[in-house]
């Protein structure tokens, strides 16, 4: 994993979760030990942008939106589901894997998280999920608990964690963009 490697997605599918606390972005509180973060967006409203934000987030737009390259083992509604997300070139870029923890893909509120593999730069868990609400607004949010697993990540925290937030202003953004799509 990392610089220079191609990982397979196949071949992580029995490899261990870096965390312990699996399922945890699903409670009221997240873990202690970790940085946490949460946001939340109203992207629209009605019924039909809810179906095609729901369809976005569940084929990987948020990750793709960020630039990311997807390889995974299925789709992101189904749980053990593997993804590594590569970020730069194929063969030049970082390999950040991940597994599908939890998932909802039906209901008026749908989504998914995936937990950290090893070669991940951060262990934890981020979710993404969408919510149609009473009053018909679509809302996003995005939660994540995590801390700097690798070296590299640990040698530079400030720029890890911009980083990170830099990402999640994407994700946002690429859902505001299948919000607008019709």
């Amino acid at each position: 994993m990392g610089l220079f490697r191609a990982v397979s997605p196949a071949d992580l599918r029995n490899t261990p979760l870096t965390y312990a606390e699996v399922g945890a972005t699903r409670a009221a509180e997240l873990p202690a030990g970790y940085l946490p973060g949460e946001w939340t967006e109203v992207v629209g409203s009605g019924r039909e942008t809810f179906e095609r934000v729901a369809a976005a987030l569940l084929a990987w737009a948020p990750q793709r939106g960020v630039g990311l390259r997807v390889r995974a083992t299925g789709p992101a509604g189904e749980v053990g589901t593997v993804v590594v997300l590569t970020a730069g070139l194929p063969r030049l870029g970082y390999d950040v894997p991940c597994r599908v923890v939890w998932a909802s893909t039906t209901g008026d509120e749908r989504g998914f998280a995936y937990g950290t593999l090893p070669g991940h730069p951060e262990s934890g868990e981020e979710c993404f999920t969408v919510r149609l609400t009473d009053s018909g607004d679509v809302v996003v949010t995005i939660r994540v608990f995590s801390r700097l697993a690798t070296p590299a990540a640990r040698a530079v925290p400030p720029v890890s964690r911009a980083v990170q937030g830099l990402a999640t202003r994407r994700y946002l953004s690429a859902l505001r963009r299948a919000a607008r799509h019709r």
